[in-house]
């Protein structure tokens, strides 16, 4: 197949076998290979063992693809004969030793992805004579040293990327060259020192991070001359300083992370006029002053934390006009005043976080409007007044926290109706009556609903009887204080009259008028309050909500038993566990790999808090041994929507009406989005991803994976394993190795386009694609080829024909050839949204349920 064995001249030019389960590559026989092949694509299958030195006498190759393997060892030196070599990509195998000499022959190499092995020593200078190179890419590695000064060689590099490695010094001025770099990402090394003034020079940089390493010092005003910036991540470090104002005037700028710093100085009010920011974290500084009002111009907001810092004053009511924010956390500040009802105006919020801070009032009713709330943090506050009704309105709350205020009154029982709460805590209020019988056995830890002086039934151990009773007495005493009071209060009033009656008597012999006297009288009131702790343990099998062990586990999936399995992805087996009380979960057996407990464990932890409707929920883990990683998520009990597209091809489509169809396309899309405004890439976006609960609907798998699956600890934080799958992935993707918020919009496309005409990716030719196809019907004007069995059925004067007509052109828009050209997913969102035909269909599977029954 590589080395042409027949009597005939060889004719294959592109190899592709990539995500496959291929064990080994079987070589020529002789020591001959006679090849016109230009692309070999293995990447991503189970090849093990040193690299095949028989590939390095294909002198023909421009690309060679082995990333996501099992190859082991060096790399050998006979990599320098393939001289035509354009892109190399080896990443996320277990090769170690140094990067051979001989790779500097090849001198055509424009990629060359090395990210996620164990190379280790100092970054070869040699590299640095590779001057064609436009994507370096050593990630994942275990680099020491500091940069090599011959990079200023390399003018035409676009993206450079060292993260996760243990590299050190300060940034050489060298660096700051390289005028036609737009990705640089020097995250969690040990660079030290002040970040340059001349980081100015790189006026084409889009993407900037140095999180995780050890700078110190101001931001230079020089950040200001790159225009083009996008994204800045300077989070994790040692800056100090007020900001400096020139932040303000990037056009461009969408990401400001620089959270976990000593930066100080008024919260900037200048970031007001970014008008396409979408994420900013100033949380953990030491900034003061107020929340600027102008903020609430920033309507593409979808992030905004400033928990941990010196802020005061009020929270402006103009945040409600952040219409797009999605999580709002101002926790550990001295923010002051009622909380405002204007927050109410945020429908697209998740995560509202006021905890430990000032605020006084009662809660407002109003913040049931929020309909998509996922957490509620208040705790630790001065909140008054009862726990209103409406909060069981937030049918996708997660997680109510509204303890340590004055909450009087009894908890409403409607909150039992809040059917995905996982974590729910009222203590160390002013809260009286019986707990709700089914509030109380959900969340049955007594600290939840402790330091309630007058609360009763389960979990506390107080009897509502006993409460009952207790409350008569005092009521009885009560009567008795009152009615004596106002008996010795009368009794007094009668020897007054008499007593005034006599003198009147007396006074109106002497002929002198009598006059009256009123006392006045008093009431008084008492209150009380107490304050309560929580303490709680770590099992090693963590779940973030039930209570279940490994053994339980194991025994659930009959000890991880072949007939158990779910499905098989390269992250690993999918088992599904049936526990003895009923409840069904699924189990993610992660692939056998050397990556450190402590690592696994603040990675799942990290996965465990990406919660949105539309993904599938981490719900726990098991950090092991090495060979034994467990992910616990909810089960899916019916399927994917690859089966599904497969059983409505053989049922002439009626499984899935134009209805159908729009929510699981509008279910991906948001999902996606929420992936996207959480600064995460899903990577492999196909049908075989795209899981289907009880009610069928969708929710995003696999993703985040990857940082979890790697087997050693220097590629634990690998952004990228893979390209996505063949008939998905973009054509940039391809190219650069690189997956992107983009390229995830192009996988997007090519499922909807999926979904709506019911043609596979794979199924056309080399010279036309799925695209292609669709545009060829648009301009003859067959509108009916389009369409999918089970919707011939719509009627071209409908409204409906005209959505699917919508959807089509979405599709095409994601998968326009320039990734710049194609709209962002929260604009997919808004476009597929003005096609609704009907309403959501309510999930038994949101992130904040129960697992589904079996």
């Amino acid at each position: 197949m590589f080395c042409n064995v027949s009597v005939y001249p060889p004719s294959i030019k592109m190899l592709q076998l990539g995500f496959n389960a291929f064990t080994d590559v079987v070589g020529p026989e002789t020591g001959s290979c006679y090849s016109v092949l230009q692309v070999v694509d293995l990447q991503q299958n189970r090849i093990r063992g040193g690299f095949p030195l028989w590939l390095t006498r294909i002198s023909s190759l421009t690309m060679l693809d082995v990333s996501g393997n099992l190859f082991s060892g060096n790399i050998p030196a006979e990599i320098g004969k393939m001289s035509r070599l354009e892109e190399l990509r080896m990443a996320n195998n277990s090769f170690s030793g140094v990067i051979p000499v001989e790779i500097e022959q090849c001198s055509s190499l424009s990629v060359l992805n090395l990210e996620g092995n164990q190379f280790s020593g100092e970054i070869p200078v040699f590299l640095g004579d590779i001057r064609g190179l436009k994507s370096l890419t050593l990630a994942g590695n275990l680099f020491t040293g500091s940069l090599p000064g011959s990079f200023h060689n390399l003018s035409e590099l676009e993206t450079l990327n060292l993260r996760h490695n243990n590299l050190s010094g300060s940034l050489p001025e060298e660096l700051m060259g390289m005028s036609n770099l737009t990705t640089l990402d020097l995250s969690e090394n040990k660079f030290s020192g002040n970040i340059p003034a001349s980081i100015g020079n790189l006026s084409r940089l889009m993407v900037f991070n140095l999180s995780g390493n050890a700078f110190s010092g101001r931001l230079p005003a020089s950040l200001g001359n790159l225009l083009k910036l996008t994204t800045l991540d300077l989070s994790k470090q040692n800056l100090s300083g007020e900001l400096p104002f020139e932040l303000a005037g990037l056009p461009n700028l969408q990401v400001i992370a620089l959270q976990e710093n000593k930066l100080s100085g008024d919260v900037p009010e200048g970031f007001s006029s970014l008008m396409g920011l979408r994420y900013l974290n100033l949380s953990f500084n030491g900034f003061f002053g107020e929340i600027p009002a102008t903020f609430g111009f920033l309507h593409s907001l979808v992030v905004l934390s400033l928990s941990d810092n010196r802020i005061s004053g009020l929270i402006p009511p103009e945040l409600g006009n952040c219409s797009d924010l999605e999580v709002l956390e101002l926790r550990s500040n001295s923010l002051t005043g009622h909380m405002p009802a204007d927050l109410s105006h945020l429908s697209n919020l998740n995560v509202l976080d006021l905890g430990i801070n000032n605020l006084t009032g009662e809660l407002p009713e109003e913040v049931s409007k929020c309909s998509l709330l996922k957490s509620l943090l208040v705790d630790a506050n001065h909140l008054s007044g009862s726990i209103p009704d409406s909060l069981s309105n937030l049918s996708n709350l997660t997680v109510l926290d509204l303890s340590s205020n004055n909450l009087s009154g009894e908890i409403p029982a409607n909150l039992t109706g809040i059917s995905g709460l996982v974590y729910f805590n009222v203590s160390s209020n002013n809260l009286d009556g019986e707990i709700p019988v089914l509030l109380g056995s959900r969340f049955n830890d007594p600290s939840a609903f402790a330091n309630n002086q007058d609360l009763c039934g389960k979990p506390l151990g107080r009897k509502c009887e006993n409460i009952t009773d207790k409350n008569r007495r005092k009521r009885l005493i009560m009567l008795i204080v009152i009615v004596a009071s106002g008996a010795s209060l009368l009794a007094l009033c009668c020897c007054f009259y008499i007593f005034s009656l006599l003198r009147w008597r007396k006074k109106l012999k002497e002929g002198a008028a009598a006059e009256k006297k009123h006392s006045p009288a008093r009431a008084s009131s008492r209150t009380s309050g107490g304050r309560g702790s929580t303490d709680n343990g770590g099992p090693k099998l963590v779940m973030f909500n039930n209570k279940i062990t490994l053994a339980e586990t194991a025994e659930a999936t009959r000890q991880f038993d072949e007939e158990n399995v779910l499905s098989r992805t390269r992250y690993g087996l999918v088992f599904k566990a049936c526990y003895n009380d009923g409840m069904v979960l699924s189990i993610r057996r992660l692939p056998d790999g050397s990556l450190d407990e402590n690592i696994f464990r603040k990675e799942a932890e990290f996965l465990g808090k990406v919660k949105h409707r539309n993904l599938t929920v981490l719900r726990g883990y098991y950090a092991g041994s090495p060979d034994l990683r467990l992910l616990v998520f909810d089960y899916m009990p019916n399927g994917n929507l690859a089966t599904l597209l497969q059983e409505a091809s053989h049922q002439d489509g009626h499984v899935l009406n134009w209805p159908m169809r729009h929510l699981i396309a509008l279910g991906i899309a948001r999902g996606l989005s929420f992936l996207h405004t959480s600064n995460m890439v899903h990577g492999d976006l196909k049908p075989q991803n795209v899981l289907f609960d009880a009610d069928f609907e969708a929710h995003l798998s696999d993703f985040g994976l990857d940082r979890l699956t790697v087997p050693t600890p220097a590629e634990a934080s690998s952004s990228t394993t893979s390209v996505g799958t063949l008939g998905y992935v973009s054509p940039e993707a391809v190219l650069t190795g690189e997956t992107t918020k983009e390229s995830d919009v192009y996988s997007f496309g090519i499922v909807l386009l999926e979904l709506l005409t019911g043609k596979r990716p794979l199924m056309f030719t080399q010279d036309e694609d799925i695209v292609k196809w669709v545009k060829k019907q648009l301009q003859k004007g067959q509108i009916t080829e389009l369409l999918e069995p089970g919707l011939l059925e719509l009627d071209p004067e409908s409204s409906e024909w005209e959505e699917f007509l919508l959807g089509v052109k979405v599709g095409l828009l994601c998968t326009a050839p320039d990734p710049l050209d194609r709209p962002t997913m929260s604009d997919i969102v808004f476009m597929l949204e003005g096609c609704r035909v009907g309403p959501d269909i309510p999930s038994s599977a949101d992130p904040t349920s129960q697992p589904s029954p079996a």
